[in-house]
């Protein structure tokens, strides 16, 4: 196609007259996002500071401030476009069908997002806390939005949904700020139970990181056919629990040793009727 020069020229006006009357709409909605992009950010420092000053739980203002952060910016680009002169309902529209998909496609994340935000608000555990849950116990590292982060004593990182923890049985060992230890020990029926028992409340006693309130408890737990199994329960600040587990043990089977008493072993017994 032939174009002659006065066609070309009325393009070009055309083109000039257009860009003239949009470029004031383009220069302010350009403007509105860069001033709007500044302030969400100085609006997030302040709205983050204010919850620390409050001494907010640490976990929930990252979160409190990490949705305020995109509604913000969610609003701010439908500004942005609706000053360049695009409809903004029929976006919304799409985004309201996307948002509906996603939703759909995304049912067991929307349900950890859910659990997430159940953990924030009632805080059955902390960052800290050591819990047991879903069959596997740690410490908990970090509370995230779709899945909490635990490590176990032995410095492995697992990860657990926030759905099915928030739904599940969760037991917090940190709660309380002290744990009992609960052990078993052994010995033949030859043995005096009150002697050894006097023996074992000496080994406690003894212990330092041992809890005087409440008091530590020795007990016959059981009378099996071999052995009569005593209960020994101290009572330990949660950071010295593993150290008054090992430590009660230990001490008991030297403090036997030198008072010439054994040690049941234990002993799995089989049904003689069994075939």
């Amino acid at each position: 196609m032939n174009l002659n020069p006065n066609q070309l020229t009325d393009y070009a006006n055309t083109f000039i007259k257009v860009l003239i009357d949009y470029s004031p709409k383009v220069i302010s909605a350009f403007l509105i996002l860069f001033v709007g992009l500044y302030s969400i950010r100085l609006i997030n420092r302040f709205i983050r500071r204010m919850m620390i000053k409050r001494q907010l739980d640490p976990t929930l203002t990252k979160f409190l401030a990490d949705i305020l952060l995109w509604v913000l910016r969610v609003l701010l680009f439908v500004t942005f476009i609706s000053k360049l002169g695009i409809e903004t309902s029929s976006f919304v529209a799409i985004l309201g069908a996307m948002g509906l998909a996603i939703g759909l496609s995304l049912q067991g994340s929307l349900s950890n997002f859910a659990g997430g935000m159940l953990i924030i608000l009632f805080k059955p555990f902390k960052v800290g806390d050591t819990i047991e849950a879903q069959g596997v116990t740690g410490t908990v590292s970090e509370i995230q939005i779709f899945v909490t982060k635990l490590i176990t004593g032995n410095n492995q990182t697992i990860f657990v949904p926030n759905g099915s923890l928030s739904n599940g049985t969760i037991i917090n060992y940190s709660l309380q700020g002290y744990r009992r230890a609960d052990l078993t020990i052994a010995i033949s029926y030859d043995t005096d139970i009150k002697k050894a028992k006097n023996i074992i409340n000496e080994v406690l006693n003894n212990n330092p990181k041992i809890l005087k309130t409440p008091a530590a408890e020795v007990s016959v737990k059981n009378l099996t056919d071999n052995a009569i199994q005593l209960a020994v329960r101290p009572w330990a600040n949660n950071e010295d629990y593993s150290a008054v587990f090992s430590e009660t043990l230990e001490n008991c089977k030297l403090a036997f040793d030198i008072e010439g008493i054994a040690i049941q072993p234990f002993v799995t017994e089989l049904s003689k009727n069994k075939s």
